[in-house]
């Protein structure tokens, strides 16, 4: 009962802590004055002089600059008011600051869905929004019924594992010549795949609720540490998986045309892994046994199919045949999406019956 109350308690102004609300005031400072200022010199300069781009990238879309360039003023306005209602603590900061995070979003969607390709700039202006978002939650459950929003959150580990199954099925329907159970879901955003841009874009969201379900963790963990720590996790591994360096098409790395990035593709997938199996380890400490005993299942089809995709991999390498590659890979992600699942439906359970507690 002790520590339902305290967990009822937590939903005030101090979720958001100093430093989240630093960072977000970096964040919406940083967007601000480059959503102004290139939507300035885009105003200017509707030929895209002033910044050195040709009016063709548009591919038609626009006769030229001056829409975007209005339209990106717009937002450096928004993102601008976002800042001051942080800052000063407005009732309605988190609702401006929504408006003005949703909006870039929307906004780098829109123009990478235009180019048709992924520029550096996108990961210097586009990635701190994303992080922009994940410190955006606790000034949401700050600001609204901190309780009600926990619940939500704690059913974003269940919509990631559905949101990753989906696009798995939908993307490589649009890659001819993609055979599921022979190519690894890495090779659907390889550098010149037919679906890079749709897989780079609909991923987006699996990192954002992954996120998200890590604060719902943090709140309902409340004093228990292992659940902390697997929170913190969470929250980690959301963030790193928001990019991932692409690797080359596997002719492209059979012919030794591979560079710096596949082999950071490759420190990424480790990372990750290793990531995974930390944070499932403290979810499993911090819970009962039925679900440390599944965990340690859920390790056990983690070894044995990692070991067998492992060894199919150096097809990859060689531009060989890799018949079961996909199937393998796909059999451990399935294995890390159910239990994220189990986990959330574990934590739903336990706040149910904490805050029930707490009200008697």
């Amino acid at each position: 009962m002790k520590s339902g109350k305290a967990l009822k308690g937590t939903g005030n102004k101090n979720i958001l802590n100093l430093g989240q609300r630093i960072l977000l005031l970096i964040i919406l400072g940083y967007e601000s004055i480059g959503c102004l200022l290139g939507g300035i010199l885009l105003i200017l300069s509707p030929d895209g002089r002033y910044m050195d781009m040709p009016v063709k990238i548009l591919h038609g879309y626009f006769s030229d600059f001056l829409i975007p360039g209005i339209i990106l003023f717009i937002l450096g306005i928004l993102n601008s008011l976002a800042f001051i209602s942080v800052r000063y603590r407005f009732y309605f900061d988190w609702l401006i600051t929504l408006i003005a995070l949703s909006g870039l979003i929307i906004w780098f969607a829109v123009e990478i869905s235009i180019l048709q390709e992924l520029h550096w700039l996108h990961g210097m202006w586009g990635l701190p929004v994303l992080i922009g978002i994940a410190v955006f939650i606790p000034l949401l459950m700050s600001s609204l019924n901190a309780n009600f929003i926990a619940r939500i959150l704690l059913n974003c580990g269940i919509l990631a594992a559905f949101w990753y199954v989906t696009i798995t099925i939908l993307v490589p329907t649009f890659y001819k010549g993609y055979q599921t159970p022979a190519f690894t879901i890495s090779e659907l955003s390889a550098l010149e795949a037919p679906t890079r841009i749709m897989w780079v874009l609909l991923i987006l969201l699996y990192p954002l609720l992954l996120i998200s379900f890590g604060w719902g963790v943090l709140y309902v963990a409340y004093k228990n540490r292992a659940l902390l720590i697997a929170g913190k996790l969470l929250i980690i591994y959301g963030i790193i998986n928001l990019y991932w360096p692409p690797m080359h098409q596997r002719q492209v790395i059979a012919a030794g045309d591979g560079t710096l990035t596949d082999s950071l593709h490759i420190v990424w997938a480790v990372i990750t892994l290793l990531l995974s199996l930390a944070l499932m380890g403290f979810a499993a400490a911090g819970l009962g046994k039925h679900f440390r005993l599944y965990t340690v299942m859920t390790w056990v089809i983690f070894i044995i199919f990692g070991v067998l995709t492992f060894i199919d991999s150096s097809g990859i390498q060689t531009n060989q045949p890799t018949p079961y590659i996909g199937i393998w890979e796909r059999i451990n992600i399935g294995a890390f999406l159910l239990w994220l699942i189990i986990f959330s439906y574990a934590l739903k359970g336990k706040f149910s019956s904490i805050n029930s507690s707490s009200t008697s």
